[in-house]
């Protein structure tokens, strides 16, 4: 039976109200919108996919996932998280969303949390909360979550309606639920990535001349 007061917590942690500041980083999305590649629900949908299936979804899923386990060494997975990071914006994302998740999460705790990378940081802290949920429910709503970030910036960004948003969402369920379930089970020899596009993407946005998102 998954515990109502573990999964209202992680509900908490991962909604867009919690000030992790995701509304600033749009991934990418920015820069694929400006290049005219992201124009509406079926091109954005393509686009989330690639990134959950290949890119820094999977990624970050197995980082959690491996994050949960008894005895996982977090500082050493930090670490790793950083490296995988091909970017100098994907770093900054992952870690200043990371820092905030900490904070916040130690204030309401009391629990010291030292800053790690976001999927990292939230391995921590359900480990230290002891949430007494899967690993899968507690992937599949951080994959979500991410989504989620992303679908609200392109609705005011691309321009798309709020309906169409919510539908594109709504259709990755099944790849959100099928990835945390695989990740529940992976291991570190399971990550890799190869959203050559979005990476590409990250690398160009850091430069780009009209930027409203940080990354």
């Amino acid at each position: 039976m998954t515990d109502p007061a573990a999964l209202l917590t992680l509900t908490q942690w991962l909604s867009p109200a919690f000030p992790t500041g995701a509304f600033a980083y749009s991934h990418g999305l920015e820069r694929v919108v400006a290049e005219g590649k992201v124009t509406d629900a079926a091109t954005l949908q393509a686009w989330l996919e690639g990134i959950l299936r290949h890119g820094a979804g999977w990624q970050d899923a197995v980082l959690v996932a491996v994050g949960l386990r008894d005895g996982a060494d977090l500082a050493a997975l930090d670490v790793l998280a950083r490296a995988l990071a091909p970017s100098a914006e994907r770093l900054r994302e992952t870690l200043d969303q990371g820092q905030a998740f900490a904070r916040t999460v130690s204030a309401l705790t009391g629990r010291p949390q030292p800053p790690r990378a976001l999927p990292v940081a939230l391995a921590e802290a359900a480990g230290s909360a002891a949430l007494t949920l899967p690993p899968a429910t507690i992937i599949a709503l951080y994959l979500q979550g991410f989504a989620g970030n992303l679908v609200t910036i392109a609705v005011r960004h691309v321009p798309l309606g709020q309906t169409e948003g919510q539908r594109v969402l709504a259709r990755l369920a099944p790849l959100l639920a099928d990835l945390a379930g695989r990740a529940g089970a992976a291991t570190l020899d399971d990550l890799g990535g190869a959203a050559f596009a979005a990476e590409l993407a990250a690398f160009e946005h850091e430069t780009q001349d009209i930027r409203i998102f940080r990354t």
